[in-house]
């Protein structure tokens, strides 16, 4: 396996990254530790959680998995902090200084581990100055609990101005910038992606398959119900915008007639091309059993052509949604913040 680099950092990450979003909550821990196993015994040495998935859940899960026969010394792992993590309580949640110390000391024992490699905000903030959130996980590099600090959903602007109060204020910076990325959301392929290369940020796509649509599991003509994670209601609204749409099946029609030229499944189709897609560091990829892990894996050895990139284009437009913009609104990407960091 040929390793990456993450953004201007040393550290070598592998071409995909393990998202265990569904730990404890659709993967029960047995088939989790399985994942993990599958991911490691393949070469993946990125996992990716949040401590608001499940409520610690998934975090103490991923902690379990690492910390049997020194598995934590091989893996850089990543996590994140912003969700709510209490019910009733205004301080359980954002990127205030108070949060994201008391959050990173609790991701710290759930994942039984002194440091994190990789500290992310999940989503930017409306409510806090930037320089207090770059504050305060600065002390956390210094003090050795982090290693490195990113960034998740979050505007090219607000990426920018972090990194300029990062080096006004002489504190550590962004390493990494966390989008949603896929063949139906080509969206940041216009500031985001670029900004990334320009400033060496490293690019980790989370939802390479847009919540699974890119699978080619969906067929126009079947009812996708709430045991479907596109029907499930509780799924992102956007990704149900950019999904069953006709042009959105015509992306998957492409993706099945290459797919079966190259004796691959549309899924390890879709991954291949995101993770070789100018800027991408590392796609971050879900499983809910070893078995969809072991199949998504299989995108390591397919090879895209400049022909296969042509033909996606022609149905997924570089650059563009596959919904009018107009119609098409994601919270918190070009929102102003409340408060001037200066």
């Amino acid at each position: 396996m040929e390793y990456r680099s993450l953004g201007r950092t040393g550290v070598q990450v592998s071409p995909l990254c393990l998202g265990t979003m569904t730990f404890g909550d659709q993967t029960e821990e047995a088939e989790a530790l399985a994942i993990v196993d599958c991911a490691l015994d393949a070469g993946i040495n990125f996992i990716d959680t949040a401590n608001v998935y499940s409520r610690g859940g998934s975090e103490e899960i991923v902690g379990r998995a690492l910390a049997r026969e020194g598995k934590r010394s091989r893996v850089v792992l990543a996590t994140k902090v912003q969700g709510q993590m209490a019910d009733g309580d205004p301080n359980a949640s954002g990127l205030s200084r108070r949060h994201i110390i008391e959050q990173c000391e609790a991701s710290l024992r759930r994942l039984q581990t002194d440091y994190i490699d990789l500290y992310q905000t999940h989503v930017a903030s409306e409510e806090i100055p930037v320089d207090e959130t770059l504050r305060a996980l600065d002390d956390l590099v210094c003090s050795g609990k982090v290693r490195y600090i990113g960034c998740s959903n979050i505007g090219s602007w607000q990426v920018l101005e972090a990194l300029w109060a990062a080096r006004e204020l002489k504190l550590n910076r962004y390493v990494s910038v966390q989008p949603a990325y896929n063949m139906l959301d080509r969206y940041f392929e216009r500031e985001l992606i670029p900004m990334a290369e320009t400033y060496g940020l490293a690019v980790l796509p989370w939802s390479p398959l847009a919540a699974g649509f890119l699978s080619g599991k969906y067929k126009r003509e079947e009812e996708h119900g709430a045991e479907t994670r596109l029907g499930d209601p509780k799924t992102f609204v956007f990704f149900q915008e950019l999904a069953f749409s006709d042009a959105a099946y015509q992306v998957v029609d492409v993706l099945r007639e290459i797919s079966d030229e190259k004796g691959c499944t549309p899924a390890q189709l879709s991954l291949a091309w995101c993770m070789n897609q100018p800027g991408v560091t590392s796609p971050i990829v879900g499983a809910r059993t070893a078995r969809q892990l072991e199949d998504s894996l299989g995108a390591l050895s397919v090879t895209i052509t400049g022909e296969d990139e042509q033909r996606i284009d022609a149905v997924a437009a570089p650059g563009c949604a596959t919904v009018s913009f107009s119609e098409w609104k994601k919270p918190l990407r070009f929102g102003p913040h409340r408060h001037s960091w200066i």
